[in-house]
């Protein structure tokens, strides 16, 4: 079996809009080798966020079914991410994020992820989780809140050419212990990688990930911004695997181009570049 799901994700945190409605969609689709040759999945994906100020942000994304080969299990609208967070910077040196509520891959609870800049090209980070399974898809399911998961890692950004590679080790979701690897070239408004992955239970897996900006990419700031989803990201996995090596997500449009932190804050990889989006001001000027 091979498995792709493509998603719509985030945008840049210069639009400083109060409240923002946002709506794209999912992609998911297996390659199998009997009965239909592909199956698919097709999701739209409403969401919105409140950005309470002093980085301070309550997000909350459903999912709408509109097409589905998958089973009975994901024909249901429901759900998906209901998050409280928090950022905290010191000095613009290190970086630190709280999440609380419904996380992405059927997970609540509560996550702390952390970034140290150490120079221009090398920069460190971690997550860490205490979460339980719940789910909406077929009814109310809920675990207790007892499942540690984490990891750490390293980031190396080689600005000249605009490349990232990553590395990161630990205890995923599903309790597999396993090391990840990607390096990533970024465009503008583009972000193409490639990736391996070892997992103690699934072992060896790789694949490729494109992170696409969607337009507009002028904005004007209102209190209620109504915008489509900024991007699409599309993640290619070999051997179809849907447990190893995860993590969850704790906002509903993360991805890997703009990561975790305020991009204003953290000057660091591609967020010294020009950014996807930008403040239409008045008199045209930006």
């Amino acid at each position: 079996m091979v498995a792709s799901s493509l998603y719509a994700q985030k945008a840049s945190t210069l639009v400083q809009s109060k409240v923002e409605i946002f709506t794209g969609a999912e992609l998911h689709y297996r390659d199998l080798f009997y009965g239909k040759i592909y199956e698919v999945l097709v999701n739209f994906t409403p969401g919105v966020k409140w950005n309470m100020g002093r980085q301070w942000m309550l997000a909350g994304q459903a999912i709408i079914p509109v097409y589905n080969d998958y089973g009975s299990r994901y024909k249901k609208v429901r759900l998906n991410m209901a998050v409280l967070s928090k950022e905290w910077d010191w000095n613009r040196k290190q970086f630190l994020k709280m999440s609380g509520g419904l996380f992405g891959m059927e997970r609540y609870g509560l996550d702390v992820k952390w970034m140290y800049p150490v120079n221009h090209w090398l920069a460190l980070d971690a997550q860490v989780g205490l979460t339980g399974f719940c789910s909406m898809a077929a009814g109310w399911e809920c675990s207790k809140m007892t499942r540690v998961s984490g990891w750490a890692g390293v980031r190396v950004y080689l600005e000249k050419v605009n490349t990232e590679m990553r590395l990161k080790g630990g205890r995923f979701i599903y309790e597999d212990y396993g090391m990840y690897a990607e390096a990533m070239r970024h465009f503008k408004h583009c972000t193409v990688g490639v990736y391996a992955q070892y997992s103690d239970q699934w072992k060896e897996n790789g694949g490729f990930k494109v992170v696409m900006m969607i337009p507009p990419y002028k904005r004007k700031t209102r209190k209620v911004q109504v915008r489509p989803a900024s991007n699409f990201r599309l993640t290619y996995n070999i051997q179809g695997q849907g447990y190893a090596v995860k993590t969850y997500n704790t906002d509903p449009e993360e991805n890997e181009r703009e990561g975790w932190f305020d991009r204003e804050r953290l000057d660091w990889g591609a967020n010294t570049m020009h950014p996807d989006f930008v403040i239409k001001k008045k008199g045209g000027r930006e």
